[in-house]
């Protein structure tokens, strides 16, 4: 015979107290569990398209970020005519030469201060980054203490409007304008001439090169032939690239912390599931002994009482994810380990997360439905009969 599908939905509505409090449990640990993948994916989304496919960063060897890179002059120089470099249609070359420092800002939730990265820059640091629009007020001008913002400092910290000064480095800079990176590590920073700022902080030498590459040239070719010239010591990446490993100690924390809390969880909520088929075997007793009177098989209640198990988890599963994806209307900041500055980015659902979240909602169904579907299939035809 088939297994009861239809008895098996039936049980599930009639108790609709104890199948609620069930699902939820399991959709309590569904949505920290997808709320986790969703902010790992939000962080690597973040900083991964912070970088562009065509650019390439030329840092100082031995330097994991920006910040502590150095980039001497004459060493910029030779690289901007470098031949692999993308001529711009209105002369001179698509390179920007960068200073990046960190500043400290006022917080406006929490009114404490925090790591902020202001990167020295020029018009040609709009140019190659596609993703980067003025929204407010205007860019910069070259040769003056005005600066930019990106569009998370302008939310989430005080005296960051159109018109206000920022001082630091001894001096005063004024903002003039609002930035949009489209959620990119961008919109965390603080953009200003390049010249003025590395005079300000006393600074000699460039922080990073970026530059637009003239094709599709494998970066080992380009680093083989940047080594052949004596008086450079520098590494290439990848923009994209770049950024990908800048995201992988904070990536790497947050998978630890989230898979923790999901296996307390889980814990909880799989004998929570365990405790409710139990009940769901006792109160229905007389109903097993029934449906094997009457022909059904020992596997074919195992089955049954498994897969109401499993239903109720889908459930508490489809709950979960339902509200995990309302978490993409917020955003988290926190502390970025490898530049110790503030990045601010958001939660992302995508369908494999989905699947993921569901995959685990049944899995813990699975586990906690297993002892008790066991037991049911298990159960003497005439000592179910004559249970009261």
């Amino acid at each position: 015979m088939k297994v009861p599908i239809l008895y098996i939905f039936r049980n599930l509505w009639v108790r609709k107290i104890t199948t609620l409090l069930t699902a939820g449990g399991l959709a309590l640990v569904v949505f920290v569990f997808s709320s986790i993948l969703m902010l790992d994916e939000g962080l690597k989304k973040t900083l991964v398209n912070t970088g562009d496919p065509n650019n390439v960063i030329v840092l100082s060897k031995g330097s994991d970020t920006e910040v502590q890179s150095s980039i001497y002059r004459d060493q910029a120089a030779i690289i901007e005519t470098n031949p692999m470099v993308y001529p711009s249609p209105m002369g001179g070359k698509f390179i920007s030469k960068e200073a990046v420092v960190l500043i400290t800002l006022m917080k406006k939730n929490t009114k404490q201060k925090s790591n902020v990265v202001v990167r020295g820059t020029s018009p040609n640091g709009f140019t190659i980054r596609s993703q980067v629009a003025i929204t407010k007020g205007r860019k910069f001008t070259p040769g003056t203490n005005e600066i930019v913002i990106g569009s998370a400092i302008s939310s989430g910290y005080t005296g960051t409007k159109i018109g206000n000064t920022l001082n630091f480095a001894q001096q005063e800079w004024t903002i003039v304008g609002i930035f949009n990176a489209n959620k990119t590590a961008f919109d965390s920073e603080i953009w200003g001439p390049s010249d003025q700022l590395m005079q300000a902080f006393r600074r000699k030498n460039f922080s990073v090169l970026i530059f637009r590459n003239t094709g599709n040239i494998d970066i080992r070719s380009l680093q083989k032939d940047l080594d052949s010239d004596p008086r450079l010591s520098q590494i290439l990446k990848k923009e994209q690239e770049f950024y990908k490993d800048q995201s992988k100690a904070l990536s790497k924390f947050i998978n630890i912390l989230g898979l923790t809390l999901t296996i307390i969880f889980s814990i909880g909520a799989t004998i929570g599931a365990m405790i409710t088929m139990n009940a769901a075997v006792a109160s229905r007793t007389k109903e097993i002994g029934t449906l094997r009177a009457i022909g059904f098989k020992r596997r074919e209640i195992l089955t049954a009482f498994l897969l109401e198990s499993i239903m109720l988890a889908c459930i508490g599963g489809a709950i979960g994810i339902t509200a995990s994806t309302l978490m993409e209307f917020s955003s988290f900041t926190t502390t970025n380990f490898q530049t110790f500055a503030d990045l601010s980015f958001g939660f992302v659902m995508t369908p494999e997360i989905a699947l993921k979240s569901l995959f685990i909602a049944s899995l813990m169904g699975c586990i906690g439905g297993a002892i008790p579907a066991v037991y049911a299939a298990n159960l003497r035809i005439v000592d179910s009969l004559r249970a009261n």
